[in-house]
């Protein structure tokens, strides 16, 4: 499903589900679109500035293969034994334009309304020790204040930055605590080619950011990461740019799950880590207040154009 909303000159590119293990996105622009249809007198003033173009899910094959722990949220064993998320191939972040049908039809819709001066895809992190924003390398000097906002926005909620420095691996610059640059498909297939495996190189088609970027304009393109389980067991201090907490724990993950499939206790394999479920009103809410401080960055940034 795709709605185009509002009839203003700055046009918007909303989408989510594009892994189908990261609810809170689709969600976050369901209830967007029920509010712009129900509630249309709280916005009249961002349909006169911008016209929406919304699909709250890319991928709905992909969200009926994980019902079986989404109707069991937020239980932790439930996530383990039943999250599924496509590989590379299938992955329709990684697929635009023709990869798959939905890529196709995404594709469409968009070419047919482009240029966008906005495009956000909405992800989320199965687990993470804090928040994390991607930006498309060409906007990081413009969004220095959308960066401070961002960092409010999660402290106001109980997250610290997720703080990774992956040394520019697939495309994923470093921007500092909680920051890097969108991923290209053209860096990941050059990561693999690197490696030796052509094979996974050819899976990686473009991102959505690439491909709305190829629709003519200059859009603010964003990705949003919150996770679904909060790391807590964090130390005050940590190296800059290496989640050590973080990366122990992704290498304790894959004897968790094999203890959830098989029925037995992940404890002893997790408890360290104080994990905690983020309700999915809070995550919401965060994803709505990052499209809006979106929305006022390119306002701000076509305002100070206009005034030169």
């Amino acid at each position: 499903m795709g709605y185009v909303i509002g009839s203003g000159p700055t046009r918007v590119s909303l989408i989510a589900g594009s892994h189908s293990d990261e609810p809170v996105g689709p969600e976050t622009l369901r209830t967007l679109v029920r509010g712009f249809i129900l509630s249309p007198e709280r916005y009249v003033q961002y349909f006169e500035r911008f016209t929406f173009f919304v699909i709250p899910h890319v991928n709905p094959d992909g969200e009926a293969r994980n019902t079986a722990w989404m109707t069991k949220w937020p239980s932790l064993d439930a996530y383990l034994e039943h999250a599924f998320r496509e590989l590379p191939g299938r992955d329709i972040e990684f697929g635009y334009p023709k990869l798959r049908t939905e890529n196709e039809l995404v594709s469409g819709f968009l070419k047919e309304h482009g240029p966008f001066g906005l495009h956000v895809s909405l992800h989320g992190m199965g687990f993470s020790d804090g928040a994390l924003l991607l930006i498309e390398r060409h906007w990081v000097d413009r969004t220095v204040e959308l960066r401070q906002k961002f960092v409010e926005l999660a402290t106001k909620n109980g997250m610290r930055m997720h703080d990774h420095d992956r040394g520019g691996e697939k495309g994923f610059e470093y921007l500092g605590p909680g920051f890097t640059t969108t991923p290209r498909g053209e860096a990941m297939r050059a990561h693999f080619l690197v490696l030796g495996d052509k094979e996974t190189a050819e899976k990686f088609h473009d991102s959505s950011m690439e491909f709305v970027r190829s629709l003519g304009g200059d859009p603010l393109c964003l990705v949003t990461e919150l996770p679904l389980f909060l790391i807590g067991a964090v130390p005050d201090e940590e190296p800059e740019g290496v989640p050590e907490t973080y990366l122990r724990f992704k290498q304790a993950l894959p004897q968790a799950r094999l203890a959830a499939s098989n029925g037995r206790p992940t404890g002893p394999f997790l408890d360290e880590f104080d994990l905690a479920p983020i309700s999915a009103s809070k995550a919401m809410r965060m994803q709505m207040e990052v499209v809006d401080l979106a929305l006022r960055t390119i306002s701000s940034q076509r305002s100070a154009a206009g005034s030169q």
